[in-house]
């Protein structure tokens, strides 16, 4: 493990000096606000701008009629949506139709409100159960999901099985509501846009917003130094911030936006409701023999979006028989998009409430029932497992926590008027690398520069990549300098699917070992000095000093003098095993491809146990969670102490995910009911009294070079789950729709 350090850029968040993308100073701003719709489907009819063009300081609006040169681009190739227009079609409530342009913020906000907008509006399908939804197989539509995993014949081994079950679950739709607010701005100097925009991918996002503009991506510089949370919702490029370039074109003048947290709801992506039908059949010892599920996921009426998590359901355990199948339901809504672990939260939840079900059914403690179906190869191929510490986690939580304290009786265990509940469930995560690239810089007296255009969304890469250039340059962490966020340095890949680490450490880890090799071999080769004639095995950097196994070392600066340098820099670009040899010139172009989790000669995957006590009250069900352990092992951990609270707060998501958050939708006009802070709930102090975590020691050489699994995700898959099988545990009661709360136990 790593050593615990401080975040690289703790001082400068903590006062205030981390410029996030509105903090930017640009000269002579102007402000733009956004007109959104205020119906969930039709068309507009007429658009009346007269009194928002006679408000003191308008500058421009932009609609349908003066925004044709905007360019669309697919969804799927960097673009959220493909619902890019300004109208005169509405495919969802909250949709941009206008964009108005002031000298000052009030200016631009007044404007708006008084853009007056005729609609012909139709009766939308906002979800589930509505009338005019469309259903598609996923396989049909989704390219990436064109091969969902089966194995044998699942329906002959479920219906031969000495124990089924046979359970439908549903989660809700979320909003990643980070505590920075989605903004964009634009500055153009001659025919060179610079954008300022937190985001998650700034090469997506540069060649996205290049396209849409029709110019060439060497025009466009986009900088996001910081990224104030994302979860996701900045990993792909939205409408507005071609809209935004365009305006400051027209008006030869930087223009700035902040999205209000209402329009966040909209204009951006959130995590899809999903429906899931699962069969599971056993043996009576417990074994697996079947496994059926089929999903079902919201998406817009023109994108296709899914996330198709039995991909990584499939592989958990040995099931035996698998069959999967996923749906794609249409409706009239905005396209979703990746929010934390988009495909196994949803996904893992249910199977996981199924393996409580059936070791219930079974009389068997949910802990061994996992043990008796662990795997070590793939169920669908038999593809090994690089490393799997799956019940080395369950055995450390399980301790930590307690586990044999549980009565297994549901019901049985009481603290006065609270009903206490036990209860567990597997965290998985998969394994993503992708490509990147670095620059690092090296100076004789230890300093070092490291440059890569990967991201800090609150995931610590400043500090790990720092960390990681100590370390193979032998320098004090602080004598390195690291610059992320910025398409003008070496890409990296987007900061989504965990991978951050992994690649990008990658990537500064070959760079760094070229610097490393070279001033070995100035060492050696050297006609006189202390390590002259040597072998460069076994020799190491440390202390500003070449060093040999038996205390030989010759110092850094004289080396570099031998060199004849007094810089070196070297550049070099990492490429995952079983991608093609121009990846890396792919990721300049804005395309990504990662390799990882089932895909490749190994299963790569995180894994991680979670138990969680909850309290119910006898009388008003209120439900309380007074602590939860979680043990994970991801492989090399870069930094203990970013690795834990990375953890602890995926735990706290998913006390969220069970027991607070969903977005409640006004199902006759498919509008957005608690698109604020205040209504839309999540945990507060009082919500999360202990949390524990448990770091798991693994070794993996095969996922990539750094030997790091990706864990921003991992700690949030299974605690849902978690709870909501204490909570049957503790009342009787199953419940099987998210999120619990009162009202549903009260009505059991």
């Amino acid at each position: 493990m790593g050593a615990p350090v401080p975040r690289y850029d703790a001082r400068l968040k903590v006062t205030g000096e981390a410029r996030f993308s509105s903090d930017m100073p640009v000269a002579n701003p102007a402000y733009a606000v956004l007109v959104t719709s205020t119906i969930g489907k039709g068309r507009i009819a007429s658009i009346d701008l007269d009194k928002a063009r006679a408000v003191p300081g308008v500058l421009d609006i932009l609609t349908q009629h003066n925004t044709s040169e905007l360019k669309p681009v697919k969804f799927g190739d960097g673009s959220a949506t493909s619902i890019q227009k300004l109208g005169p079609e509405i495919f969802h409530n909250g949709q941009i139709i206008a964009l108005v342009v002031g000298d000052t913020f009030e200016a631009a906000s007044e404007a708006a409100h008084a853009v007056k907008v005729s609609y012909d509006e139709q009766a939308p399908a906002a979800t589930f159960g509505a009338r005019g939804l469309q259903e598609e197989d996923a396989t049909k539509v989704s390219q990436q999901h064109q091969h969902l995993p089966q194995a044998g014949d699942a329906e002959r081994a479920i219906a031969g099985a000495d124990v089924t079950i046979d359970v439908e679950y549903e989660t809700p739709t979320q909003h990643h509501n980070p505590m920075e607010l989605f903004t964009t701005t634009c500055a153009w100097t001659g025919d060179r846009l610079t954008v300022y925009e937190p985001s998650q991918f700034v090469y997506g996002l540069k060649n996205g917003v290049a396209q849409r503009l029709g110019i060439e991506p060497e025009k466009v510089d986009v900088i996001s130094s910081y990224v104030g949370g994302a979860f996701g919702s900045k990993g792909t490029m939205t409408p507005r911030t071609a809209m935004i370039a365009l305006a400051a074109r027209r008006l030869n003048r930087p223009v700035k936006l902040a999205a209000t947290r209402a329009q966040g709801f909209t204009v951006s992506t959130y995590r899809a409701e999903t429906r899931h039908h699962i069969r599971l059949g056993a043996s009576r010892d417990g074994k697996l023999v079947g496994y059926s599920h089929v999903g079902w996921e919201i998406s817009s009426r023109p994108d296709p979006y899914v996330v198709a998590g039995v991909e990584d359901s499939a592989q958990l355990y040995a099931f035996g028989a698998v069959a999967t199948k996923v749906n794609v339901v249409h409706a009239d809504r905005s396209t979703p998009g990746f929010m934390r672990s988009p495909p196994v939260v949803p996904y893992i939840y249910a199977l996981e409430s199924a393996m409580d079900e059936m070791a219930v059914k079974l009389d068997m403690d949910p802990i061994e029932f996992r043990r008796v179906n662990d795997t070590t190869t793939s169920p669908i191929d038999g593809k090994p497992y690089s490393s799997r510490s799956l019940m080395t986690c369950y055995d450390q939580a399980a301790a930590a926590f307690g586990w044999k304290r549980r009565n297994p009786a549901p019901g049985s265990m009481r603290d006065g008027d609270w009903l206490v509940g036990f209860g567990c469930a597997t965290a998985l995560y998969p394994t993503h690398v992708g490509p990147a690239a670095a620059r690092v810089r090296m100076k004789p007296n230890g300093d070092v520069h490291v440059q890569i255009a990967a991201h800090e969304i609150g995931n610590g890469v400043y500090t790990v990549l720092g960390q990681m250039a100590a370390e193979r340059l032998g320098v004090d962490l602080a004598s390195v300098t690291v610059v992320v966020g910025d398409s003008r340095l070496p890409p990296a890949p987007v900061a989504g699917g965990s991978n951050t680490t992994a690649s990008s450490c990658s990537a500064v880890m070959k760079t760094c070992d070229v610097i490393r090799n070279k001033l070995f071999r100035a060492a050696v080769t050297a006609n006189d000095g202390p390590l002259a004639g040597r072998d460069t095995e076994g020799l190491t950097l440390r202390d500003g000093q070449v060093s040999a196994p038996d205390g030989a070392a010759d110092n850094l600066k004289d080396v570099f003098k031998r060199l004849g340098v007094s810089t070196i820099e070297e550049y070099a670009e990492f490429i995952p095993k079983g991608l093609k040899p121009d990846a890396v010139q792919d990721l300049y172009a804005g395309k990504l491809t990662m390799t990882g989790g089932p895909h490749g000669e190994k299963l790569m995957y995180a894994t991680g146990a979670e138990f969680v006590e909850i309290r119910v009250h006898a009388l008003t069900r209120e439900i309380r969670v007074p602590r939860i352990v979680g043990a994970f092992a991801a492989g090399r951990l870069m930094n203990s102490r970013t690795v834990h609270s990375q953890l602890m707060g995926g735990m706290i998501w998913g006390i969220s995910s069970a027991l607070h958050e969903a977005t409640e939708i006004d199902t006759a006009r498919a509008r957005y009911v608690n698109d604020n802070l205040a209504d839309y709930m999540v945990p507060v102090n009082a919500d999360v009294q202990e949390v524990e975590v448990i770091l798991v020691p693994e070794v993996d050489h095969d996922v990539n070079p750094a030997g790091v699994k990706g864990l921003g995700e991992l700690a949030n898959v299974g605690t849902a789950a978690a709870i909501a099988n204490a909570v049957y545990h503790a009342t009787g009661t199953r419940i099987r729709k998210l999120p619990i709360r009162i009202e549903k136990l009260l009505t059991a």
